[in-house]
């Protein structure tokens, strides 16, 4: 896990933030094999935009994801980037979502910055979700 100071041509920072988000209708449909592709997904999406996964779990009917991301670049958008990539994806991968949703994603999620309590603090929590 990479905690230092970033940098870019503009901003310098330490921003972490903890988001959440479900399912349309909270279905549970993110299990065996989705959810180790979903999560594959995940990453792949943050490496390709440059920002930092510190952690991911995905559970039957939301994910937790503890992310570094820029603030110029913008938690939002990278969310938006994510949940459009992930839905589009699995839903060519995996046809019986488009059966069970008529989309996959709840179009609203939440973002907490790590700011209150440690990084380590919240890795623990969100690496803790997975045994619930």
């Amino acid at each position: 896990m990479d905690t230092e100071i970033k940098r870019n041509s503009n901003v310098v920072y330490n921003c972490h933030y903890h988001v959440v988000w479900v399912p349309k209708y909270r279905r549970k449909v993110l299990l065996n094999p989705i959810d180790v592709r979903l999560k594959e997904l995940i990453i792949e999406t943050i490496q390709k935009w440059k920002q930092e996964c510190v952690e991911v779990e995905v559970m039957p009917d939301h994910v937790h994801l503890l992310v570094g991301c820029d603030p110029q670049f913008g938690i939002h958008k990278l969310i938006r980037l994510i949940k459009g990539f992930t839905s589009h994806q699995l839903r060519q991968e995996f046809p019986d979502l488009k059966k069970k949703l008529p989309s996959l994603w709840n179009n609203s999620y939440y973002v907490g910055t790590t700011g209150g309590v440690t990084l380590e603090v919240v890795k623990r929590y969100v690496e803790s979700q997975k045994g619930k």
